[in-house]
């Protein structure tokens, strides 16, 4: 009898003990977490750090309105059909890696990704994996940081980025709201503007975008990225912009900053501002050439109308240079241009030098009216420790009629300007996670 009761109670101890293991094993099993995971672990309490969750490769077509927050993951290729909207309340996160392509098709069936205003946008890549948007037409998958079919000169493929704000413009008539270019006017989603300085449209880092600028109506095309009053709540930093028909990036007013950007071999402007953009652009750099109708490095308008009128740009540490085409100019610092131009060097050397634009416009008498020329002469205007060939006064008629009046302005801007400085100290080196970059073309 007493021997049964000893059997018993290791029998039960036994139990126990295997049922606290069970129990601490269940508790501490780690694996994938995720469902969309092929190794999937339905009863994984933990990520195992060792064995990260796979993913099987696959393509997603977008088109259309993203009616709730989404993520696009790098495990998949995303295809945009048409215009994708990142409309107000939603935020599209887009991994590390990732990589979208826009399908073909022009005017309005023309593919983009917009986000509008009150929409985010976060898509972070890192250099060892960047986000890429290009066309369907690039032979780029999973992995890689270039295609090889096709190259710089490859433009007009597929639209843009778009991302539009509720920060300050300055637009016609004393508005001070706009429609963006590249989008149908009567589309709601195609607003940009406001009064919110500080808003924040989400975050843009380690992003390439490649072969776009489709037309979507005559003398109309999408630029690589269109800012449209941008708050300076929103993070842009380490884009590239690669082979793009129209602009490289264009602000439309705004307050965002922007640093270390490349935009190389663009089809019209480096860089554009337009609409009284009051943020600062720093560590960047503009290489054109290949003779793809290149415009200018940089083309600076300031406001267009009554509103917002005070802001000014910055323009920090940045280098514009040719390798090779004649067309364009270095800049041109036209329509009221108002703002800071600091250690920029405009390197045009290879092609016996481009100067410096400066628009002037006069009265029917000749006498000077407000434009970059008149407000470099009264200090609205700044180039500080800059580099370059020279600056060219010009005046804006289509038939010149005060060419004495600009010779004597001319000579003033000479005498206020000189482009001896030290100029702009950006290495090439921190690009070479861009499509450029990758293809040794920098």
């Amino acid at each position: 009898m007493k021997k049964t009761i000893l059997k018993v109670r290791a029998l039960t101890v036994v139990a126990l003990s295997l049922t606290a293991l069970i129990s601490a094993t269940s508790c501490d099993r780690k694996g994938c977490m995720d469902p969309l995971a092929k190794n999937y672990e339905e009863k994984a309490k933990d990520e195992d750090a060792d064995n990260p969750c796979e993913y099987e490769e696959g393509e997603l077509t977008k088109s259309g309105t993203i009616s709730a927050d989404e993520t696009w993951y790098s495990y998949n290729i995303y295809y945009l059909e048409g215009k994708v909207v990142v409309p107000d309340g939603v935020t599209l996160t887009i991994e590390a890696g990732t990589i979208i392509k826009g399908k073909e098709g022009i005017e309005a069936n023309a593919s983009a990704l917009v986000v509008a205003r009150g929409g985010k946008i976060n898509a972070i890549g890192t250099a060892d994996k960047p986000i890429i948007f290009t066309t369907e037409l690039d032979n780029i998958t999973f992995g890689q940081l270039a295609g090889t079919n096709l190259t710089s000169t490859d433009n007009e493929k597929w639209g843009g980025l778009i991302i539009l704000g509720k920060a300050p413009v300055s637009t016609e008539n004393g508005d001070t709201e706009g429609n963006i270019e590249g989008l149908p006017a009567d589309e709601d989603y195609a607003k940009y503007g406001g009064t919110a300085a500080d808003d924040n449209s989400g975050t843009l880092s380690y992003v390439s975008i490649r072969h776009g600028g489709v037309t979507i109506g005559e003398g109309n095309e999408i630029n690589g990225l269109t800012l449209g009053g941008v708050g300076n709540g929103t993070t842009i930093n380490n884009i590239e912009i690669y082979a793009t028909l129209d602009d490289g990036i264009e602000f439309f007013g705004g307050t965002v900053n922007a640093s270390n950007i490349l935009i190389y071999n663009q089809g019209d402007d480096g860089i554009d501002i337009d609409q009284n953009y009051s943020g600062t652009v720093s560590e960047f750099i503009v290489m054109m050439g290949d003779g793809v109708g290149t415009d200018e490095g940089l083309e600076i308008d300031g406001p267009e109308g009554s509103t917002y009128t005070d802001g000014k740009f910055t323009l920090q540490n940045g280098i514009c240079k040719s390798f090779g085409t004649t067309d364009g100019s270095a800049a041109d610092f036209k329509s009221k241009a108002q703002g800071n131009v600091n250690n920029v060097t405009f390197d045009y050397s290879s092609i016996g030098g481009k100067k410096v634009k400066l628009r002037a416009s006069y009265n029917s008498d000749c006498s000077n009216k407000s434009d970059a020329l008149s407000y470099l002469l009264n200090g609205t205007l700044n180039f500080t420790n800059s580099n370059f060939t020279g600056v060219s006064v010009y005046e804006n008629a289509t038939t010149p009629v005060c060419g004495t009046q600009n010779d004597v302005n001319q000579t003033a801007a000479e005498g206020v300007v000189n482009g001896n400085g030290a100029g702009g100290s950006v290495a090439t080196s921190g690009f070479s996670w861009t499509c450029a970059g990758a293809r040794n073309e920098l």
